[in-house]
């Protein structure tokens, strides 16, 4: 029996929907040559991470193990995928490869981060393959929900590894190849070992619509429009995009792009040579001298976000645009659950407008970009793998996954983020936990989740907070009273007299009878002021505060 193993590591990715991070490794047990698939970010929310601008997996162990990471290896450009690339190259320093499309894309956030774009290395589709240590891959073309993405042929001297990547099953995504079965069929003709599937959408039952179905839907739409239309979807979706564009096109309107990621993306895709018949668009600032009724707006802003176009229009003017009554607004998108809190806030506010607000709850004007079950039952079944590992989807999709494919004969395994598979054998086998977890972008440094800086950062939003401050002389006797000031607190109590200064006369009074061995100890003496405030505030406003103390000792 070989010494040398096939592991597979998921960092990210497996047990949620988001920042994905799969590993894999081969050679002998701890010292495998390393690959990473996918280097993804997910996004915060106020609710829980506060300030917070990005989050990524959790890479440490991949950090302590770098001199044995050949490369990484980018599936797609949405941001889930190649979202964290440069936030983790000083980290990391492997080559990067992709496609074109998603190279461009990664090569501009290199830039961003002054890192050498150079690092960032553009591999065509299959049959080109590239070898990295013991690793040959390459590209295989796949339809998804933005341009040129790919499912990953991973060849090891232990097997094949087909990881799919996101993927749909689609024979006209109007932007970029569609799914081609017989390609697939050849691929794994002489044997593959595991396919690394997402599992996304393995609870939907019907098969998967394709991306030209929405056209004529979204024509008719902006066709029968009596005023201004804007249509929001996801900036990384070129195909919705365009078949909106040509929507507004085709209805006599002149096309608006708003927001920064929708540009980048559709020049992203120019670039390329994906894109070569998108439809003239205008300026915003053209488009204030042109009646409504032949305006289209195409912008940013999908799911929510507070900083996006749609989020700025719904509150007032946005480059000199502004929304009317009569004016129609179209969400040609899902929304991601967790968001659903922000997009009817904006929907509410366009209504108050009186605009007419249009979503996909008729199925007519969206399409998901994964694979649903009988979708995922045909892959399973083109590709025939030996063993089916569930991944990209939350706990309860990759079990529905794992129950999906050992229904079809196949070995199926949950592995969730932190749980290391050995692939060598006939069966995969659980051989390690690593720890894992998430890194916070916080401004312009980097915080794990279990620093505390969030945790604090929340507390002092659900409770304020209050600085205690204590002046001693020589003697450790107070030097005139103690003074509080409070931040997130109401004013005033039950007594009816200002917070601060109950707070102070209760301070005052300890510190007057407190002995000289707790003034003397700065441990003890925080504590009891600590406990002090929390006690009285407790009992005016019904809050306990974060506290702070800053005592000072006169020499």
């Amino acid at each position: 029996m070989s010494s040398e193993r096939l592991i597979y590591l998921p960092l990210g990715g497996a047990g949620e929907i988001g920042m994905n991070a799969y590993v894999y490794g081969y050679g002998k047990p701890g010292k495998e040559k390393l690959i990473l698939v996918d280097l993804g970010v997910t996004f915060p929310d106020m609710d829980t991470t506060p300030g917070v601008d990005l989050i990524h997996a959790d890479i440490n162990w991949l950090k302590e193990r770098a001199d044995r990471l050949e490369a990484v290896f980018v599936t797609h450009a949405h941001e889930d995928h190649v979202g964290a690339v440069a936030h983790c190259y000083d980290d990391l320093g492997a080559p990067i490869y992709a496609r074109a499309f998603t190279a461009n894309l990664a090569r501009r956030k290199m830039e961003e981060k002054a890192h050498p774009t150079d690092a960032v290395q553009t591999l065509s589709a299959w049959p080109e393959q590239v070898t990295v240590g013991p690793f040959t891959v390459g590209f295989l073309p796949v339809s998804h929900s933005i341009p040129e993405s790919a499912a990953l042929v991973i060849d090891s001297p232990a097997g094949r590894i087909v990881h799919t990547g996101d993927f749909k099953l689609d024979a006209n995504p109007v932007v970029g190849e569609p799914f081609d079965q017989d390609l697939w069929a050849e691929t794994s003709k002489d044997g593959v070992k595991a396919l690394v599937c997402d599992s996304t959408n393995v609870f939907s039952t019907h098969a998967g619509r394709s991306e030209s179905e929405v056209g004529p839907e979204i024509t008719k739409l902006v066709e029968n429009a009596k005023s201004m239309v804007v249509a929001t979807t996801f900036a990384s979706n070129v195909a919705r995009v365009k078949t909106l564009a040509e929507a507004g096109q085709r209805a006599g309107r002149s096309v608006v792009l708003l927001g920064r990621a929708m540009r980048r993306m559709i020049e992203a895709a120019t670039e390329t040579g994906i894109l070569t018949d998108f439809p003239k668009v205008i300026s915003a600032e053209e488009a204030v001298d042109i009646p409504r009724q032949n305006l289209m707006l195409i912008v940013t802003g999908s799911q929510g976000e507070r900083r996006a176009a749609s989020a700025q229009l719904a509150r007032g003017k946005y480059r000199g645009i502004e929304l009317k009554e009569g004016d129609l607004f179209l969400f040609s998108s899902k929304t991601i659950p967790g968001n659903e809190k922000g997009v009817i806030f904006i929907m509410n506010q366009l209504s108050e407008k009186g605009v007419d607000v249009v979503d996909d709850s008729s199925g007519l004007y969206h399409v998901s970009g994964h694979a649903n079950r009988p979708d995922l039952e045909k892959v399973h079944a083109i590709v025939n793998p030996q063993m089916v590992i569930p991944m990209h989807g939350e706990h309860r999709h990759l079990r529905e996954h794992a129950k999906l494919a050992e229904a079809g004969g196949r070995t199926g395994v949950v592995a969730v983020n932190g749980t290391m598979l050995d692939l060598s054998g006939n069966a995969p086998k659980v051989v390690d936990y690593v720890e894992t977890g998430r890194t916070y972008l916080d401004g312009t440094v980097k915080v794990g989740a279990l620093d505390g800086v969030v945790r604090d950062r929340i507390r002092m939003a659900l409770n304020g907070h209050v600085t205690v401050t204590v002046i001693l002389d020589e003697e450790d006797e107070p030097l005139g009273e103690p003074w509080c000031d409070t931040m997130g607190l109401a004013e005033t109590g039950t007594s009816r007299a200002a917070l601060v200064e109950v707070l102070e006369e209760d301070l005052n009074q300890f510190l007057m009878r407190a002995d000289a061995k707790t003034r003397r100890d700065d441990d003890k003496l925080e504590e009891a002021l600590r406990r002090i405030v929390r006690q009285t505030a407790k009992t005016e406003i019904g809050k306990k505060p974060e506290v702070t103390t800053v005592i000072s000792r006169m020499k």
